[in-house]
């Protein structure tokens, strides 16, 4: 006889040691029970957690004082640091791109300075101050400084709620410099307090409606310029209706032909400027040109024709020079102090939210990290210092972040850059802008604001999930339908009863096991998954806390119910609920009460409760409040398959 080779041998030792054993029951391992935390310890974990996930002091520990120091010098302006690595190739890229977003901002500001019912000068204020701040404190390499549409809407509309900008002009402005000194420390007091996560709360839908909204609301108040309608009682409200009714009312002696014709022309460029911008990546430069361009052909246009003669209304004065003091000018008592703060706390949420969301998009484009709380503290200083130097409220433009990034800004130094441009026309070149026509302001304003539709987005927000859409199109209708400051609670409550429903109302689901495999999934995701008889598992798929327990309890007992209907079979009825508890991150009082009244229930109808898997938070209490002794210990089990496994043998087939 030959004797087994020594590969034989291990062969078969490797096939036994891979075919299970039906000798002996596989070894069942047992939950373990963490050790005991330290209330103070666990309290500190959860603070830093929610405040300092990202340890931003990570950078000072075990340096010198002199270092700290530096450290923190730098914390604080971040150009300090990388400003020493700052070389003639980066300044190359970002003179080009400071100077394309100048051309861009200058037509732009003296438009949303209209929207905001303030003088135009006022825009070129808000993007020569702001952007200097900015530029020292950011974090954000691609963000353009500057007032944006959708804020100066915004803060026009609130504003003119409490005085009317026209008769009471004086006390307009001190209003709104006080909003803007409130929005930004609201900004500055939200990343001092690393609260930042707050304005998480406004969903990514409800930003999607809100913005397309208060584009539409936009691009209908420009209609006024648009078409050279000149009565003086021109609707003040921003909502379609009343907007189209003033525009048609005022049809028959309203409008005039070549205001239509100049607003219509330069309108169609941009239009087409922006298209082969958006065909033709390497073409930037043409629709960030465009705006300027028109200005300076329709202002040449005018000039000659004298079309102002003819009824085309022109800007006429800009105030000459760089920005005068105007701390004097906040109302830091009276009435108008807590109207400003409401203001500025609302304009303040919306630019910050804006800002992060467009510092973020870009950051990921070029693969950095960027610090939100920090980025409050910076947007927030500069409207604070914005506010006492003549300055509305500014933050991060889309448009111009965009242009930005497309034209090679290396640092926040492009901001510097536009900073300077606009520096130099408002000491030398505002009184060139005397003979711009209204229209050309409405047709740039009109041209950028399009690009907030953002249809395509809400299409996706359809497809993924409807409640979001419901809240994109509750803010979109808000805007449009009654007024700015409605679309955007609606919004904002839209996205609270999401969170109120999804924590109120978790999801449950009923498991049945994969062929040939020991795992257990959704019956609904896996129609080919089996149920065990007599067996019925459940998953929850959240956190039991007290505002959901009850709801947990009994759809686990309607689910119980329904299974049993369905199963009307004596000899099948469920003997064992499994309830798999790997998605329940954690469980409190009403939480483990609601589970002792569902051991009651299930004791009544002959069921035994069995865990699976709880996690080291749930595991903890459940033993702490004594429910893992009333359940029996021997029930609570490391995996599905194994409480599967605990509870076959014991299946009473034949009662």
């Amino acid at each position: 006889m030959d004797s087994p080779t020594d590969k034989d041998m291990e062969k078969k030792m490797d096939e036994g040691n891979l075919s299970p054993s039906y000798d002996q029951p596989p070894y069942a391992y047992k939950v373990a029970i963490p050790p005991k935390q330290n209330l103070f310890k666990e309290f500190q974990y959860t603070v830093k957690e929610t405040l300092f996930a990202d340890d931003p002091l990570r950078s000072f520990k075990d340096q010198t004082k002199s270092r700290k120091l530096l450290l923190g010098i730098e914390f604080i302006f971040p150009i300090l640091n990388w400003g020493r690595s700052y070389n003639l190739k980066k300044f190359r890229g970002d003179i080009i791109a400071g100077l394309t977003i100048a051309s861009l901002c200058i037509p732009q500001d003296i438009g949303y300075s209209k929207l905001a019912h303030l003088a135009p000068q006022y825009g070129l204020y808000s993007s020569f101050v702001p952007p200097l701040i900015y530029a020292f404190m950011g974090s954000s390499r691609d963000i353009a400084i500057g007032p944006v549409a959708v804020v100066s809407l915004l803060l026009g509309t609130l504003l003119s709620n409490e005085i009317d900008p026209v008769t009471h002009a004086a006390e307009y402005q001190r209003l709104a410099f006080t909003a803007t000194f409130f929005a930004g420390i609201t900004q500055a007091t939200l990343g001092v307090f690393r609260l930042g996560f707050l304005i998480d709360f406004l969903s990514h839908a409800a930003i999607v409606g809100f913005m397309g909204g208060a584009a539409i609301t936009i691009a209908l108040q420009q209609l006024k310029g648009f078409l050279g309608i000149k009565t003086k009682n021109f609707t003040t409200k921003t909502d379609i209706v009343n907007v189209l009714r003033a525009v048609f009312s005022s049809a028959e002696h309203g409008w005039n032909w070549q205001t239509i014709l100049i607003g219509a022309s330069f309108l169609s460029f941009l239009l087409v400027a922006k298209f082969i911008g958006k065909k033709n990546k390497k073409l930037f430069w043409v629709p960030a040109i465009a705006p300027l361009i028109s200005v300076v052909l329709s202002t040449f246009f005018v000039f000659i024709t004298r079309a102002d003669k003819q009824g085309v209304e022109i800007v006429n004065h800009i105030e000459k020079g760089i920005n005068p003091s105007s701390v004097h000018k906040i109302y830091f008592t009276g009435d108008y102090l807590g109207k400003g703060f409401k203001i500025g706390v609302t304009a303040g949420m919306i630019a910050l939210t804006e800002a992060i969301a467009i510092g973020r998009t870009f950051a990921s484009m070029k693969d950095y990290q960027l610090d939100g709380n920090r980025e409050m503290v910076a947007l927030g200083t500069m409207n604070v210092v914005g506010s006492m130097t003549s300055c509305y409220v500014a933050t991060g433009s889309f448009s111009r972040s965009a242009v930005n990034y497309m034209a090679g800004c290396q640092t926040a130094v492009s901001n510097i850059v536009m900073s300077a441009v606009v520096f130099l026309t408002l000491e030398f070149i505002t009184p060139l802008f005397k003979y711009t026509p209204n229209a050309i302001l409405a047709s740039i304003i009109i041209s950028a604001v399009i690009s907030l539709v953002d249809y395509q987005a809400a299409i996706l927000i359809w497809k993924i999930d409807k409640f979001d859409f419901v809240a994109c199109m509750g803010a979109f209708f808000g805007v449009v339908f009654i007024s700015v400051e409605i679309g955007l609670l609606i919004a904002v409550s839209i996205s609270f009863a999401k969170i109120l429903l999804q924590v109120t109302r978790p999801r449950t689901a009923i498991l049945g096991k994969i062929p040939r495999t020991t795992v257990y999934r959704n019956i609904q995701q896996y129609p080919e998954a089996s149920k065990v008889p007599g067996v019925m598992i459940v998953r929850v798929d959240s956190a039991i806390y007290f505002s959901n327990s009850n709801y947990v309890k009994e759809r686990i007992l309607r689910w119980l119910t329904d299974e049993e209907a369905v199963k009307g079979d004596y000899h099948t009825r469920i003997q064992f609920l499994i309830v798999e508890m790997s998605p329940v991150t954690d469980i409190d009082t009403s939480g483990i009460q609601a589970f002792e009244e569902l051991h009651k229930s299930l004791e009544k109808r002959g069921v035994q409760l069995v865990l699976a898997n709880p996690g080291s938070a749930v595991t903890d209490k459940l033993y702490t409040s004594n429910f893992a002794n009333i359940i029996g210990e021997d029930k609570i089990f490391l995996t599905v398959a194994e409480a599967v496994a605990y509870c076959s043998p014991k299946l009473d087939v034949n009662p």
